[in-house]
């Protein structure tokens, strides 16, 4: 991450210079790009070296959500990336700018060359959704250059300068459909939203099978981060049963059953206490 980082930086500056020079929006236009890179980057990498960070008092669970953080801010600076990136491009189709073709496409050129090598020491890490928004960052300008090179191409072949921000444009539409999802997905997490491959109801009904467990309710499944679920759910024991050898079943049920390792468990035994709480507690099958 580090690294790229560098490489974003360095190369950065190149491009703002080609496209001063050469007066092209596409080359400017990932040059602007590359600076937020540059910063995503570096929040990410911060993300990173924050979530090794052990827990403490302040933070019982540590500092995993940071990298969810990171991505969220990620997602939304790519969607804003986007925004100016066609606003620009429809001024330039109302008022085309001169642009000079060449050395527009020799930048490019580099410039594809240099985010194809970032994009693949990126996509050799242990793939999660901080560096998924790290690594789009990197895409969104593999994907510009790829556009800068064609238009400067179509430039100067045939001279048609509408070329340039029309690319732009298609580029920052590719740029957009990553850049929501990533915004979705730690946006889910961040509102605690249930993982996509959990279904508190199937998992209620699941558990209440277990030998002395009669019933189970107020589950709810969430994610610290990405690939960290957690669960907390009731369960109603019946009277005589040994209640830890319920527990025991319980956890390795979810375990086994639903990957959830790290399980809250209330065993009771009679009426819930909490069942004068919220309206829609349901239970074994229907939990929320």
């Amino acid at each position: 991450m580090l690294f790229v980082l560098v490489l974003t930086l360095v190369f950065m500056a190149v491009e703002v210079v080609g496209g001063i020079v050469s007066g092209s929006l596409a080359l400017i236009a990932d040059a602007g790009h590359m600076l937020t890179d540059a910063a995503a980057l570096g929040l990410s990498w911060f993300a990173f070296r924050m979530a090794r960070r052990p827990a403490d008092p302040r933070r019982s669970y540590g500092y995993h959500r940071v990298q969810v953080v990171a991505a969220f801010v990620n997602g939304l600076t790519l969607v804003a990336i986007t925004v100016w990136i066609v606003v620009e491009a429809a001024n330039r189709l109302f008022a085309p700018v001169e642009v000079e073709g060449v050395l527009m496409s020799s930048v490019a050129a580099v410039g594809l060359a240099v985010n194809v090598f970032g994009f693949w020491v990126l996509s050799r890490g242990e793939q999660n959704l901080n560096l998924r928004g790290a690594a789009v960052h990197v895409m969104g300008d593999l994907l510009g250059s790829v556009a800068a090179v064609a238009a400067g191409i179509i430039i100067v072949v045939w001279g048609w300068m509408p070329a340039d921000p029309i690319l732009s444009i298609l580029v920052a539409g590719l740029i957009l459909r990553s850049a929501v999802g990533i915004v979705r997905e730690s946006g889910h997490i961040l509102l605690e939203g249930t993982p996509a491959a959990q279904d508190p109801g199937a998992i209620a009904q699941s558990l209440s099978d277990i030998a002395g467990v009669e019933d189970v309710h107020h589950v709810h499944v969430w994610l610290l981060a990405e690939n960290r679920p957690l669960v907390t759910l009731h369960a109603t024991v019946a009277w005589g049963a040994d209640r830890d050898r319920a527990l025991a079943d319980i956890k390795r049920a979810l375990s086994e059953r639903f990957g959830l390792d790290h399980a809250t468990v209330q065993v009771e035994s009679g009426p819930c206490p909490d069942e004068g709480g919220p309206a829609g507690t349901a239970h074994a099958g229907h939990a929320h």
